[in-house]
């Protein structure tokens, strides 16, 4: 299967984190998301932008649902026991 250009590399995906959550990254589309932070990271020409002041916020409805009403997570700290 060839690669678009806004397709990040497996190798590389496997080894991003979300600066922010310091969780895994998934691509969907042309973005790199993190449910935990709700935050997605663009990519340009095959290169994730990785900087939070850039992410945009994914709406609660783009959520799987366990995910869903949870606090979004603002730093690598593990959610509170519920």
């Amino acid at each position: 299967m060839a690669e678009t250009a806004n397709t990040v590399d497996p190798e590389l995906l496997a080894l991003l984190v979300c600066p922010l959550s310091r969780r895994p990254l998934v691509q969907v589309g042309e973005r790199l998301l993190c449910y935990e932070s709700r935050k997605a990271y663009r990519i340009e020409d095959g290169i994730p932008i990785m900087l939070v002041e850039e992410a945009t916020d994914i709406p609660e409805s783009e959520l799987p649902d366990p995910y869903k009403g949870k606090p979004a997570m603002t730093s690598p700290e593990p959610y509170p026991a519920e």
